[in-house]
């Protein structure tokens, strides 16, 4: 049987749809996925956003894979705001330099750093078998979305962008990457900073961490 839900556009998804919500019908077995590619054959401009969008279902951000269901509401949900262009995301899948990087390059910016941050095989003279990240994603993201925002007040012209994953890594693994870009060099490498002490500091995004000694969050251990 097929199966109707209500799709609500908000922000950029809402001015390239040109409409901010509608009802639509979708084969037995549809999923986020299905939904989307249904979504941007009928409004070429939408999948313009392809790469940004987010999705949430019932008000649960949701991957691709998500089942649907008759009746359920689903969000269209392009980067939180921030004051400057980037992105902000937590994702539990492997992370792409390149991707984030991409993120704030521009023929204005003439200077590009990014920060990759691993884990570690050693830490405090033990070895690590792997961490855990654990976060509170909607939070997290509005928060990086600050850190965008205070770097860009700080210096004009800078473009951040944070993704975090979560999830388990094994040593070797990203787990975060942090590309600031700006005019000029220096202040691309001050953004960077900012951005790196400031995502320790205010996001909310928890590490367990499991060594030969056992498992601790990371924060909490002796």
């Amino acid at each position: 049987m097929p199966l109707t839900v209500t799709v609500r556009y908000f922000a950029a998804a809402r001015e390239k749809a040109q409409k901010t919500q509608e009802r639509v019908t979708l084969p037995e077995g549809a999923t986020v996925a299905t939904l989307l590619a249904q979504l941007f054959a009928s409004s070429p401009a939408l999948k313009g956003l392809e790469k940004h969008l987010r999705v949430a279902v019932d008000q649960e951000f949701a991957p691709p894979e998500t089942p649907l269901t008759d009746g359920v509401e689903v969000a269209l949900i392009p980067p939180v705001a921030g004051g400057a262009p980037g992105c902000f995301q937590v994702v539990d899948r492997p992370l792409s330099v390149n991707e984030v990087i991409e993120a704030v390059s521009g023929p204005t910016q003439g200077g590009l750093v990014s920060f990759s941050g691993a884990v570690r095989r050693v830490s405090k003279g033990k070895e690590v078998a792997h961490l855990e990240y654990e976060a509170f994603p909607p939070m997290a993201e509005k928060q990086m979305a600050v850190i965008a925002a205070e770097a860009q007040a700080r210096w004009p012209g800078v473009q951040l962008a944070i993704v975090h994953r979560v999830g388990l890594l094994q040593p070797g693994e990203l787990a975060v990457v942090i590309a600031a870009s700006a005019p000029h060099r220096k202040e691309a490498f001050l953004a960077c900073e900012h951005a790196i002490d400031r995502l320790k500091q205010d996001v909310p995004i928890w590490k367990k961490e499991t060594t030969t000694d056992g498992a601790v969050w990371v924060g909490l251990g002796p």
